[in-house]
């Protein structure tokens, strides 16, 4: 069975838990690097007529992008790896500075069973990082509390606002290897 497969239909679907808190807090632009773990949400994003899909060529471009988003009156969100966390440290403060929300969903890489060296170091830290740059922290380490922790951290940083991530854990995204 592939790593991601659902072997019982009774299995929470995640990703469209996840599309419904963020429809629930009306986000409409959704800043993405394209990520295998986040594939399943960024079909369903796309597929909703109010939200705008942004691809970036850096995650930092979206703290700024979501920034402009707030400003002219919409909500947004930035999905991300953990890998790409690093390049967003500066821009973090931004935040914090500004005091807008940030909402930023990040799937985990360099946790259990990571085969990429590459990928532990920044993966150890991701939670280290965001919450020394101001930001809460909220980890999902099974499917089922997924879609409950994103709704819990919108509801926190629009309602806030708040920067925040949630650190969605390398179990539920699933193990990667170089085939895919």
């Amino acid at each position: 069975m592939a790593p991601n497969a659902r072997s019982d239909s009774s299995e929470p679907d995640w990703p469209r838990d996840i599309f419904a808190a963020l429809t629930a807090q009306q986000v409409r632009q959704v800043a993405y690097v394209p990520d295998a773990g986040h594939a399943a949400l960024l079909e369903l994003c796309a597929g909703d007529d109010d939200m705008e899909m942004v691809p970036l060529t850096t995650e930092e471009e979206g703290i700024a992008l979501l920034a402009g988003a707030w400003l002219g009156g919409q909500r947004g969100v930035l999905l991300m790896q953990s890998s790409g966390l690093g390049n967003c440290v500066n821009m973090l403060s931004l935040t914090q500075t500004c005091r807008f929300p940030l909402l930023m969903l990040v799937t985990m890489r360099g946790q259990w069973g990571e085969f990429n060296p590459w990928q532990v170091p920044m993966g150890r830290i991701s939670a280290d990082v965001l919450r020394l740059t101001g930001n809460l922290v909220f980890a999902a380490e099974s499917p089922a509390e997924v879609g409950e922790t994103v709704a819990a951290a919108a509801r926190m940083v629009f309602e806030g606002p708040a920067g925040a991530a949630v650190l969605i854990g390398q179990r539920v995204v699933g193990v990667k290897t170089f085939t895919h």
